[in-house]
């Protein structure tokens, strides 16, 4: 019997996904549960599992390709009878009164497939069928019913809780939603006994946002990155009293230029100037080949907060900067992340990261590293503190950092080492004007 598997519902409002790569190849016997194809998604990168026992008859697909739910992308070889089912090839599949679509269950994922059999497939013990309405050990309630129909629900506003399926063990059709759709009683999702009663002359109280693509990509790199690289973040403080002086007596020469002169040019340049002692942090792994990369250039990233989400520009070559053209660049690059005029090369090619959450408010942080970067550090704001000096305590200001570094390869002697020097510099700024 030929089996053809489909893009799987994962839930989480997936609509679509990309082709990372293939794990199985054509004429290859897999197990179910055997991972099928990696698949990247607008939120999370996840193995497809094979939903039987079979031979690799066909795959669907190439690696960089966008699938949509419900497209094939494998068909097996399965045991049992019946007729073989021609799809997904650019020919209308013939016909086959018996085909039903069933949810495969326990590998974390929900698999759509087709069946060709003699007879409508329903198991006879119901196993991997869920009634509606059921919730069971404090699971939230799911409805039995087919992708099409899930979608179309969706787009019509239909509660599909409310609705009894026609289909087989109770599943909710297209045909059900359609008649739901011109029925408006039913399009009204389910009120909790306990919730409050509310007209329909009542304001809604909620408000929906459709995703940009931009946050859809920081959802993604923000979960690769957390699930890839286990963090360490390390925290210190910093007096920074001469540099406040320095700023000051440097502030009022830049703004005659028209240069906004802040302090993050100058942890820019302490940073890619320390990152020179420090190679581990300026690294990234490459584990396809076992080996690490040594980058030989500094290429400092800035997270720039725009509305849409935080944008992170690449200043390349930064410790080759002065602390003037780091402002200039700082600036420039702040005014057209947020007009979203910065180009391509402009985002891409950072060796490391620098998140300033303190210009805004905020002491101490657990940055996320920026993926495949191996260090991110994030800056505090400044604040007047009580600080000993010479054996006396004096009003001082205090800078407070946060290291997160990829500890597959960074360790925290790594870490501390590299704070050191740049709280050195950062401490006596001077000296990063003579190097």
């Amino acid at each position: 019997m030929i089996f053809v598997f489909k893009f799987p519902d994962i839930g989480e409002g997936i609509h679509e996904g990309k082709i990372l790569e293939w794990h199985v190849r054509k004429g290859q016997t897999v197990n179910e549960g055997d991972s099928l194809v990696r698949v990247e998604t607008d939120k999370v990168v996840a193995d497809i599992p094979a939903p039987r026992t079979g031979v690799i008859r066909a795959l669907f697909g190439k690696a960089g390709q966008v699938i949509h739910v419900g497209d094939v992308l494998a068909e097996l070889e399965v045991e049992g009878q019946g007729d073989e089912i021609e799809i997904a090839r650019g020919k209308p599949a013939p016909s086959r009164p018996h085909v039903e679509q069933v949810e495969e269950k326990g590998f974390g994922v929900v698999g759509q497939t087709e069946v060709a059999h003699d007879d409508a497939f329903l198991p006879a013990t119901g196993e991997g069928i869920e009634e509606a309405g059921r919730v069971a050990h404090g699971e939230p309630q799911k409805v039995l019913a087919s992708p099409v129909a899930r979608k179309m629900a969706k787009d019509l506003g239909v509660d599909l809780r409310a609705l009894s399926g026609s289909g087989p063990g109770g599943r909710v059709m297209k045909e059900d939603v359609q008649r739901a759709a011109r029925s408006p009683k039913a399009t009204a999702p389910a009120t909790r006994r306990d919730a409050p009663v509310t007209t329909e002359s009542a304001p809604s109280r909620v408000e929906y946002e459709e995703l940009s693509q931009i946050r859809k990509t920081i959802i993604a790199r923000m979960v690769q990155s957390k699930f890839t690289a286990p963090h360490l973040t390390a925290h210190e403080e910093v007096e920074v009293s001469a540099l406040v002086a320095l700023r000051r007596d440097l502030k009022a020469a830049l703004a005659e230029r028209g240069v906004a002169l802040s302090y993050l040019p100058f942890v820019i340049r302490a940073v890619a100037l320390s990152l020179q002692a420090h190679p581990k942090l300026n690294c990234r792994l490459d584990l396809d080949h076992n080996r690490v990369v040594y980058q030989r250039f500094f290429n400092v990233g800035i997270a720039v907060d725009t509305p849409d989400g935080l944008i992170v520009p690449v200043i390349r070559d930064a410790e080759q900067r002065s602390i003037a053209e780091l402002a200039e660049i700082v600036a420039d690059y702040a005014a057209r992340a947020r007009a979203r005029k910065l180009s391509l090369d402009e985002i891409r090619g950072g060796t490391f990261s620098l998140t300033n959450y303190g210009s805004l408010a905020g002491t101490f942080g657990v940055p996320i590293i920026n993926y495949p970067e191996v260090a991110i550090l994030g800056v505090g704001r400044i604040m007047e503190k009580p600080v000993v000096r010479n054996g006396h305590i004096v009003p001082g200001h205090v800078l407070p950092l946060s290291l997160s570094a990829d500890h597959r390869i960074v360790d925290g002697g790594d870490v501390s080492r590299f704070l050191l020097d740049l709280m050195k510099r950062l401490a006596n700024p001077v000296t990063m004007l003579l190097e």
